[in-house]
């Protein structure tokens, strides 16, 4: 049977190319595509909502494909775990899955995991990330990921070291890591951790030069993930096997 898949979002660039992946998609079609001003009643029947819209709009997709029961693909960007802290007990009362991914490229995903690994041995961590001028939000999905991921594998550790953080050129700090958003034109995405410790440091360094070719593979894998999962899923690297062991 096809799932006929809702796509919010698809007129954009993300929604573009998730709307031409899943097209070669034995299994699935898109059956309609909103903008970000579509009612949210043109949901109903679709077995799969993905989102692809905006950061203020995002969260009102997410609620009314988990109110009428659709599980949704989530590749907004914007979504902090504070944010899907919000929508966690909505899905779980109904039964859903909601599958949150801040970056569709495989790269990036290992890049993020490679570091979260690292950060134990280091007392400081950095990240700079930098979009297109067009990038709405800031700091970019990824980089609150990684943060996140950074300071959940330094739980026994404490937070990384972030001196003179209450001054704006520090950077916003997530999970105690500074992060510097740059948005300027000739980038696709960009994303720097720089761990430091006594007399070292390692970067880790993960460059988008085609969304396309980048983005697809991990589409292919999100997207029949997210039809059958169940509650809420954060992060590609719990649908791949990354390599890494804790």
């Amino acid at each position: 049977m096809t799932t006929q898949v809702a796509l919010v979002g698809g007129t954009g660039k993300l929604g573009q190319i998730i709307h031409a992946v899943v097209d070669e998609l034995e299994g699935f079609e898109v059956s309609r595509v909103l903008t970000s001003s579509s009612e949210l009643s043109e949901l109903d029947g679709a077995g799969l909502v993905i989102d692809a819209s905006t950061p203020q709009v995002s969260i009102d997709v997410v609620r009314a494909a988990v109110e009428r029961g659709i599980n949704v693909l989530v590749a907004t960007s914007g979504w902090s775990a504070e944010r899907i802290a919000l929508v966690r007990p909505l899905v779980e009362a109904a039964g859903t899955g909601a599958v949150f991914i801040p970056n569709f490229s495989l790269g990036s995903v290992l890049g993020s995991a490679l570091a979260a690994a690292a950060a134990p041995f280091f007392g400081s961590a950095e990240i700079i990330e930098a979009h297109r001028e067009t990038k709405i939000d800031s700091p970019s999905g990824t980089a609150v990921r990684t943060a996140e991921l950074i300071a959940a594998a330094r739980a026994e550790h404490g937070p990384v070291s972030a001196p003179h953080a209450d001054q704006r050129a520090r950077g916003q700090q997530v999970g105690s890591v500074p992060i510097h958003s740059l948005r300027r034109p000739g980038v696709v995405a960009k994303q720097e951790v720089i761990l430091s410790g006594p007399g070292e440091s390692l970067t880790f360094t993960h460059d988008t030069t085609d969304s396309a070719l980048a983005y697809a593979p991990g589409i292919r894998i999100a997207v029949p993930f997210a039809r059958s999962a169940a509650g809420v899923v954060v992060g590609l690297e719990h649908m791949i096997d990354i390599g890494i062991r804790s």
